[in-house]
Parts: structure tokens; sequence; C-alpha cells
């Protein structure tokens, strides 16, 4: 029996050694994660609200800890203002809605009573008795039937309605605890932004230049492609909301806005996107409503808004993520299968680290060090 090359016993020994790290970092990373979110939040945060805080402070000459609670306080009046100007405008359209399906509901009870008492579904009905009087065993038979559908209905229904209502209680107790956590976050913000640039220091004291130049390779990568990709679904959203918009108030549609924003969120689904919302309402409208000039128009509005997705798509992608997209269609998908809708971010994310980390050389240096014992030099 041979001897084994030592060689390839330290090589072994070495890859069980990192697989043994990258577990552990795992483990570790999915346990201390939950307690740590809201000053990941926190620093993403002071993140996003550095360069606004560098004008305050050496533009303007404000102190430090002034700058960074200006800024906050700038930030969190443009995002109130904003929320409050949706939710105004969508609760006032959604009235209206409400308005609009009532008279709806109420034309189409009209309609049924009308059908009822016409002579055509009277004799229907006289058939059916005549039918089921000679037919005893099939009475019986569709009489179990509708027991045990209206059994079913009722059950589904009932499900509903709990869920309804323990989404309802879920919201209302969670509530206390979201405060929470928004207050836990806009402290951390404050007090990672105000020392951002000694945390630096500190942090680079710490680690070796390595390791320091190596992180910062890594967080400038994650910087522009994580911000790419957000901006790059803001910059989508806001063109699909914008286009149907505009193709609403063409179409003179009430309740534009509202339909709009919820169908540029609708954008968001994995294979749906906007034609969960447009497809059943222009079925709606050619068949139901028999008006065909509406639905002709939005036909056409929905086909503008896929050939304008699949055009502006790669475009945005390729230049706010430098991902391709083909790689993020396939990140998407396995993210969605593997974590459910919360994949959709995800996969994407975990893209964009792979992504980073194979710019930073990580992979290579791990190859190296299994291989030859040390990480290549700089």
């Amino acid at each position: 029996m041979g001897i084994l090359n030592p060689r390839l016993v330290h090589q072994i020994f070495r890859g069980i050694w990192v697989a043994l790290i990258i577990a552990g970092i795992a483990y570790a990373f999915y346990y201390v994660i939950p307690l740590i979110y809201p000053f990941i939040f926190g620093w993403i945060l002071a993140l996003m609200l550095n360069p606004i805080v560098n004008f305050f402070q050496f533009k303007l000459k404000f102190p430090r800890w002034l700058a960074v609670s200006f800024s906050m306080l700038l930030f969190l009046a443009a995002m109130v203002t904003a929320i409050t100007l949706l939710v105004a405008n969508i609760v006032v359209e959604l009235g209206s809605l409400a308005d609009t399906l009532q008279l709806q509901i109420n034309r189409w009870v009209e309609q049924f009573n009308v059908f009822i008492n016409s002579t055509a579904f009277q004799d229907w009905i006289e058939k059916i008795n005549e039918f089921f009087e000679n037919n005893p065993k099939y009475q019986e038979t569709v009489n179990n039937n509708l027991s045990s559908t209206a059994g079913s209905i009722a059950d589904v229904s009932k499900l509903i309605i709990n869920y309804v209502f323990n989404t309802l209680k879920s919201l209302l107790t969670s509530l206390p605890n979201i405060a929470t956590i928004t207050i836990i976050i806009m402290l951390a913000t404050f007090f990672i932004s105000k020392d951002w640039y000694q945390l630096i220091q500190r942090y680079k004291g710490i680690f070796s230049e390595l390791i320091v130049k190596t992180t910062q390779l890594i967080r400038n990568d994650l910087q522009k492609a994580l911000f790419g990709y957000m901006r790059a679904q803001l910059i989508l959203v806001s063109l699909t909301a914008l286009v149907v918009i505009i193709g609403l108030l063409v179409l003179r549609v009430d309740y534009a806005i509202t339909i709009g924003l919820l169908t540029g969120l609708a954008d968001l689904m994995p294979y749906l996107g906007t034609g969960a919302v447009m497809v059943p309402w222009i079925l709606y409208v050619f068949f139901a409503q028999g008006n065909l000039v509406l639905g002709i128009g939005l036909s056409v509005l929905y086909g503008v808004i896929v050939i304008a997705r699949q055009i502006m798509e790669p475009k945005v992608l390729a230049s706010s993520v430098g991902l391709d997209p083909l790689a993020t269609l396939i990140a998407m998908f396995v993210g969605l299968k593997l974590f459910g809708l919360l994949g959709l971010i995800v996969g994407p994310v975990s893209l964009i680290l792979i992504s980073a980390f194979y710019r930073a050389r990580i992979f290579h240096d791990i190859a190296s060090y299994i291989k030859k014992g040390s990480a290549p030099p700089d």
C-alpha cells in the first residue's frame, strides 16, 4: 500500500479547515444578524447620509453632530412628506373607488334579481324540478354535492376571515416593536454617522493593511452594486408607474394615480409583473363590460409597458449594477425557490456579494492557501 503524498494531505486538511471556518462564519451570521440587524440598517442609513453630512460639515462648517442631526431631520421630513402625500391621495381615491364598487355591486344585485324573476329562468327552474321529481336519485346526489360545496365555501371563507383578522392583530401588536426598532435604528444612525471617521480609523488600527485593503475593495464594490441595484429597481418601478399613470390619464380612467402606483409595485413580482394587474383588467373590460375602446387602449398600454421594460431593464441593470441580466434572473429564481418572495432580494444581493468577493480575489486567495499554504503576495 502506497504512502499518501504529504503535500496532498496538507491540502486536504487546509481545505477542511477553510470549510469549517466558512461554516462557522455562516452559522454565526445566522444567529448574530437577528440580534444586530437594527445596527446594520443604521450603518446603511449612515452610509447613505454621509455625503449630505459631509456637505454640511465641510462646506457649511457645521459641527459634525449638528450636520448629522440636520441631515437626519431632512431625511425624515422628506420621507414623512412623501408618504403623507401618497397616503392622502391613495385614501381619497380608495374612498371614491369604494363608492364606485358599492354602486357596481348594487347594479349587479339588481341585474341578478331581474334575471331570477325572468320568465326564462322560472321555466328553467320548473324543468329542473320536473327532472328531479322523475329522478329522485339524482336529486339526492346534487343535494349532497351542493351541501359539500357550501361547506367548502364556508370553510374557505372562515380561513380568509381568520387570516385577515390574524394579520391585522399581528400588525397592531407589532407596532410597539416596530416603533422601538425604528428608534434604535435612528439612534444607531446618529452615533455611527457622528463618529464615522473615528470608527474607520479604529478599524484600520485593529486589522492588518491587507485585510483593510481587501475590505475596502469589497465595501466599495458592494456599495456601488447594492445601491446600483436598488436604484435600478426604483428606476424600473417608477418608469412602469409613470407610464401607467400617463396612459390611464390619456384613457380618462378614474383613480389613475392609485392604479399606477399599485401596478408599479406589481412590477416587482416575478414572472407576472404588471400582467398580474393588467391582464385580468383587460379581460374584464373586454368580456364583462364590453368596452372595446378601453380594452384596446389598455392592451396597447400593456404592450408599451412590456416593451419599455424589456428595453430598459438590461441597460439599467448593466449600468447601475454591472451584473449580467441572465445571471441576475437566475439569482432571482434561485432566491425565490429557496426563500420565497424575500429571495427576490436575497438572490441578487448574494450574487452581488459573490461578485464583490471574486473581484477582490477572495476566492483566489483561499484557493492559493489550500494549494500552497499561504496567500499570494500583493
